[in-house]
């Protein structure tokens, strides 16, 4: 399907601006097979998923006998993280849920995060980085004027989770990413690892980092290989539904929806609703309209439509933006007319990746890291099929 010069994928809506995309003879592009082969490998939503969830759970418990807790959950007040902990008590799990604040926080997400632990009897730990180096690393990439204005926040979220597993002995992280409700965000929309974080801060940066919580290659290595942690996202196994969960949790535990999909971050929202769609063209709206195509909550037509429309921003956002990073109007019109610039001008561990792809396939298949990590990182972009 073609329009406004674009090609539309015949069965989800992404389009021919989509990075690495490309349609078979049926016009069905390789993100679609992408979460076909990804349901058939790991049973999602079937019996054969639900068993090998079952066991995942016994080992959790198996290995946190005789401790205070058996298992990590990640938190941030959206969504899938707090269904995920009603998920994890339900099944008899006594889980410690875990939080990187980036200091960008909403009032709805903090609510939502002490009222879903409160509801369910699960403990918080919590690691605030500095505002000042919070900051100081999102000026530099809005500077820098990449993409991945709010990686720091993903690569942190990551690190500290394998640090309070380490901290209290852990061996089972749970994190709530779906590929069935959201996709695998395309590499070039996306790219994220400590390098990346360090070769730009060290180009535009000028706050000395002591709290941001920075996972370098070796660090990653170590604990996904020497610590025996297991990194599982229990919603590629089991059948999930965005919209019953946020019913669930309106319902049970007094819940609040935030307006979109990461929209529970101030800095997360100022990417999602301005900074992407401004500079760089990009709508990360259809991760999750794709997703509802796929899966027949919602026909094509009516999700080109939507995905079609300008994304609504909060002028409110905006001025926070400038006025917490501390640029002029004039400053910051110019930097975003500036042209886009790219993850691959600045130095990364993406070659470091695809040399350990081997491994990385080894330790995705254990569940050691993540196998989005696997799929994104550690092939080369011909390769990514």
């Amino acid at each position: 399907m073609n329009y406004l010069g674009r090609r539309f994928c015949n069965r989800c809506i992404y389009d021919s601006n989509v990075s690495a995309i490309f349609f078979d003879g049926n016009g069905v592009c390789n993100y679609c097979h992408q979460v076909e082969r990804l349901k058939e490998e790991y049973g999602t939503g079937t019996d054969q998923g639900d068993r090998r969830f079952k066991e995942i759970i016994a080992d959790a418990k198996k290995t946190g006998r005789g401790k205070q807790y058996d298992c990590i959950v990640g938190v941030s007040g959206g969504t899938d993280s707090s269904y995920m902990v009603y998920m994890l008590r339900e099944r008899g799990l006594r889980p410690l849920a875990v939080h990187y604040d980036n200091t960008w926080n909403t009032s709805v997400s903090t609510l939502n995060i002490y009222r879903v632990l409160k509801h369910f009897d699960v403990d918080l730990f919590t690691h605030v980085v500095s505002n000042t180096e919070a900051d100081d690393i999102f000026r530099a990439f809005f500077l820098a004027g990449v993409p991945e204005i709010d990686a720091s926040t993903d690569l942190g979220y990551a690190w500290v989770l394998r640090q309070a597993a380490h901290r209290y002995n852990i061996k089972y992280i749970f994190e709530g990413h779906s590929f069935v409700e959201e996709g695998i965000t395309p590499l070039a929309n996306n790219y994220c690892d400590g390098r990346y974080i360090m070769d730009i801060h060290e180009r535009y940066g000028s706050e000395t980092l002591n709290t941001y919580p920075l996972m370098t290659l070796g660090r990653f290595l170590r604990s996904s290989v020497l610590s025996g942690v297991r990194f599982v996202r229990p919603f590629w196994y089991v059948r999930y539904s965005k919209d019953e969960a946020r019913r669930f949790l309106e319902d049970e535990c007094g819940w609040q929806y935030y307006g979109g999909h990461h929209l529970e971050n101030r800095m997360a929202a100022f990417a999602h609703t301005v900074y992407l769609p401004r500079k760089f063209s990009t709508d990360l709206r259809n991760n999750t309209l794709a997703a509802q195509v796929r899966n027949g909550r919602l026909d094509r037509d009516s999700a080109i439509g939507e995905y079609l429309m300008n994304v609504v921003v909060d002028p409110d956002l905006i001025d926070y933006f400038k006025r917490r990073l501390g640029f002029t109007d004039i400053e910051y019109e110019q930097i975003m007319e500036q042209p886009p610039r790219s993850w691959t001008e600045f130095r990364t561990y993406k070659r470091q990746f695809e040399l350990l792809a081997p491994l990385f396939f080894v330790l995705a298949k254990t569940n050691r890291v993540p196998m989005s990590f696997y799929i994104k990182y550690c092939k080369q972009q011909q390769e990514i099929r």
